[in-house]
């Protein structure tokens, strides 16, 4: 049996000597990004990609060999460069909030072992967790599993009291299962595969900051992944997919399982057939969330969420409001909310721009974009992989257009891409480092826009003003003072 949301505490079983052996032949990171990342590296591979009886811990000390193998493994799972060296991009994978069932899993997507041999399973709700109401955590629950009964011939009926298939409880800490909770931002759940006793069983973290919404930890969005687990599922390796390892809110009301879901659930159970009842999950109104206080914009450690020109205006983001002003006016601004001018944004843009020959701008939130002329939005929201982006690229961090070259550079992390707009195409050989391309700039950039021929990268605080002839930085300012500060 297996289980899932888990990202397990460090262990500092490792001998000094062991690592100080292994951890250079690894690492494609400064030396500054040091010894605690290769211990959550061994960590990491050791929880998820190890098959269950092949090692004991602290094994793989013994040399860096196994490592490696076990980081090329999960580079391929998750589409990234196959190195063998952790890298940033490999790091900030690792460090996602995700499931903790094995990568390396005993049991398989498609047909076969483990799954419930009925169709019609009972679920309770031993224990509640403290963050929500009952009538919310039932809520989530109930929800989660329609969207798996929505697709196949399953029935789910809740019980009240006794043993149920699937009981469902919020622990803390060691709860008495061999697979101890460890507090916020963590282990978020796990669940076991279908069997006797503890199969199909659900467990999370209590400590955790479940919600309906998009703050915190969404409780539907991890129920509904872990009943995936408790029905047999293991993970997929297609980033929409709700069983792809790493967490990413999922909207509760109108929700229906991607294609791959489907496709593996249908493996194990078959399809509903066509006229038979398909449970529904309601529409009801997500309770409106309290307005958050409006950043300082003034503020000595300030900084943009996504900049872009929009006609002869710059609008600049961040949280749920954003600043619009003429490019050659440098005067000070009030801030309008985001849902004022767009209302399908909502708040929190990643990246912004507009390529101003055809008239139109891309907005990015999450794995999403939106396209726009002027003010006006166009259409639905698209998945950022029209774009070419590798599967592992759920979000964007900045994007720049570059009129001349008629290229948009996309950042994220510490590399960037580069889309041809004229050929609607990713280029090769892509992706490059920031810092190996762009003299002078450093840390993680927030936004990027291009003004009179000289690109402007905001990265916290600090806006620098970059020269593509000299290729270098030749001006650093505020972030605050583009608008008025």
């Amino acid at each position: 049996m297996e289980l899932c949301w888990m990202l397990c505490p460090l262990w500092f079983l490792v001998l000094s000597l062991t690592y100080s052996a292994a951890a250079p032949a690894l690492f494609a990171l400064p030396r500054t990004a040091g010894w605690k990342d290769f211990y959550l590296a061994q960590e990491y591979l050791d929880k998820y990609y190890t098959p269950k009886g092949e090692h004991h811990v602290g094994e793989m000390t013994s040399g860096s060999n196994s490592m490696t193998r076990k980081v090329q493994q999960m580079q391929a799972f998750f589409g990234l460069r196959v190195t063998g060296k952790l890298d940033y991009s490999t790091m900030g994978v690792m460090k996602r909030p995700r499931c903790g069932v094995p990568d390396v899993a005993n049991y398989r997507l498609f047909p076969g072992e483990p799954k419930w041999k009925r169709s019609t399973l009972t679920y309770r709700v031993t224990k509640y967790t403290s963050s929500l109401s009952h009538a919310d955590v039932d809520k989530a629950v109930e929800m989660g599993l329609k969207a798996w009964s929505a697709a196949a011939p399953l029935n789910f009926v809740k019980a009240t009291s006794g043993e149920a298939d699937i009981m469902i409880s919020f622990q803390s800490g060691d709860h008495g299962d061999s697979y101890p909770f460890d507090g916020p931002r963590g282990t978020l759940a796990h669940a076991f595969a279908p069997g006797e006793g503890l199969g199909g069983d659900t467990h999370f973290d209590n400590a955790e900051k479940w919600t309906m919404g998009m703050n915190g930890f969404n409780l539907f969005t991890v129920a509904a992944h872990e009943f995936g687990h408790a029905l047999g599922l293991a993970h997929s390796a297609d980033p929409s997919a709700l069983m792809y390892p790493t967490y990413r809110y999922q909207h509760p009301y109108g929700f229906h399982l991607p294609k791959d879901d489907v496709k593996g659930i249908q493996a194990l159970y078959g399809s509903r057939l066509s006229g038979s009842k398909v449970p529904q999950v309601p529409h009801p109104p997500l309770p409106k969330p309290p307005t958050p206080a409006d950043p300082d914009h003034c503020d000595a450690t300030f900084s943009f969420d996504a900049v872009t020109m929009l006609g002869k205006e710059l609008l600049f983001f961040k949280d749920r409001l954003f600043w619009r002003r003429q490019a050659q006016l440098k005067s000070s601004v009030q801030p309008l909310s985001i849902t004022s001018s767009f209302p399908q944004l909502m708040s929190n843009v990643d990246a912004a721009y507009e390529v101003a020959d055809r008239g139109v701008a891309y907005f990015f939130k999450g794995p999403h974009y939106w396209t726009t002329r002027g003010f006006q939005m166009q259409g639905s929201p698209r998945a950022i992989a029209d774009f070419g982006f590798p599967r592992n690229v759920l979000q964007i961090d900045a994007a720049v257009y570059l009129r001349d070259e008629k290229k948009t550079l996309f950042f994220v992390g510490d590399d960037y891409y580069s889309y041809d707009e004229a050929k609607r195409k990713m280029e090769k050989d892509f992706p490059k480092s920031i810092e190996d391309e762009f003299s002078g700039i450093s840390g993680r950039i927030d936004a990027a826009v291009e003004v009179n021929g000289h690109i402007y990268f905001f990265s916290g605080p600090k806006a620098y003003k970059y020269d593509k002839e000299k290729e270098d930085v030749v001006n650093i300012v505020k972030s605050s003072s583009w608008v008025g500060c």
